[in-house]
């Protein structure tokens, strides 16, 4: 791979990447150093691209496990810190906002897997149902399913919740 491709795949995915693990991490800084981690281990093992998929969906499962290791890494040594109050927003707003995103987290968090994984994957990766289906080794269909479900059943969780 040369330094034209890998500047060109940084410049193309890394905001999907980025969007991916901030799904997955919760906290901007953390997702920015794994983003940069999953890049740098992308282009470090230039061998592993066999263009079986798209690269982005490479690219993200390669972010994943990045993720997992960062996470492993950190519950080893630290809990993770409360998040920070959001900078700019009102008092109200802040509460308004952390009440209804603690809602539909916690709805999230129920959902059982692939369910939640998917739904995360499309809504806050914003992943195609082919590079879905290609993460979990399935199909498009399979992704577009599983996806449909996991609405319905996060649909049902809030009702519940209010």
């Amino acid at each position: 791979m040369t330094n034209e491709t890998c500047e060109r795949l940084y410049n193309a995915y890394y905001m999907r990447v980025f969007s991916y693990v901030m799904t997955l991490a919760g906290d901007r800084h953390a997702a920015e150093e794994i983003t940069q981690e999953a890049f740098f281990r992308a282009f470090s093992k230039k061998s592993s691209f066999r263009n079986e998929s798209d690269e982005v969906t490479w690219l993200c499962a390669i972010a994943k496990n990045c993720f997992v290791d960062e996470t492993r890494r950190r519950n080893k040594i630290a809990p993770i810190p409360e998040d920070l109050p959001a900078a700019g927003k009102s008092i109200e707003q802040q509460v308004t906002d952390k009440d209804f995103s603690f809602r539909i987290h916690t709805a999230l968090h129920t959902l059982d897997e692939p369910y939640r994984e998917v739904f995360e994957l499309r809504v806050f990766g914003e992943l195609s149902f082919l590079q879905i289906g290609t993460i979990f080794g399935k199909t498009e269909t399979w992704a577009r399913v599983t996806y449909h479900r996991a609405k319905l059943k996060l649909s049902e969780r809030m009702e519940v919740h209010e």
